[in-house]
């Protein structure tokens, strides 16, 4: 449990880090990736820990499927909360393939 957090936490970081910016689209490029790089440095903080707790209970694959999945649920409620994008139904159904997928990748 304490890798999925850490990984939710890291997600909500490296989301911001690479989207904040879609919303000052007249702020200068280089201020842009400045302060992503520094947000993303706090991403790391968290990933790099939540992953080497993690290898000690899930494989690489394994704990790469989490890290998509966490990754996938911190963009749809930044983009539908920060970015105001709404959600379409071929959005969902393409997320119940990765639901899918992570069946099969835990599957023993």
């Amino acid at each position: 449990m304490r890798t999925v957090i850490l990984l939710f936490l890291s997600n909500l970081f490296m989301t911001a880090a690479w989207y904040w910016h879609l919303k000052f689209k007249e702020t200068a490029l280089w201020k842009v990736i400045l302060i992503s790089w520094l947000i993303a440095l706090v991403e790391y903080c968290l990933a790099v820990p939540a992953n080497r707790l993690g290898s000690y209970q899930f494989n690489a694959f394994q704990l790469k499927t989490i890290q998509e999945v966490v990754s996938l649920l911190v963009f749809v409620g930044f983009a539908v909360f920060y970015l105001k994008e709404e959600v379409r139904w071929n959005y969902l159904v393409g997320f119940a393939f990765i639901v899918l997928a992570v069946f099969f990748i835990f599957k023993k």
